[in-house]
């Protein structure tokens, strides 16, 4: 075996892992928020989605628990966009101008 092949299987380490390290994912954003009223599939209950912020993970999960503070009430971040419960478009909206972003919807 030359020196620069992979091992591909062994019965006495287990699987073999890649050692390259991975980036954090980031979420896509065009630079445009969009803030919409969701209430289908939710069993009747308003939820405001924002989506198209270009945060990670971590910043996007610290934005949102700055809007839930600030509309008091509950939500989450995850997958790129974050949900905040009831009808606060119109507070959400003023929230993020105020932070800079450019807010459609």
């Amino acid at each position: 075996m030359s020196d620069d092949s992979r091992r591909v299987w062994s019965s006495d380490g287990g699987r073999v892992q890649d050692d390259k390290p991975r980036a954090k994912k980031r979420s896509t954003g065009d630079g445009t928020v969009r803030i919409q009223r969701e209430s289908k599939g939710r069993r009747g209950k308003t939820v405001t989605v924002v989506t198209g912020l270009a945060l990670a993970p971590d910043e996007l999960a610290g934005l949102a628990g700055e809007l839930k503070k600030k509309c008091g009430v509950g939500g989450s971040a995850k997958d790129g966009e974050i949900t905040i419960q009831g009808d606060k478009v119109e507070l959400v909206r003023g929230e993020l101008v105020a932070r800079g972003f450019t807010v459609k919807g």
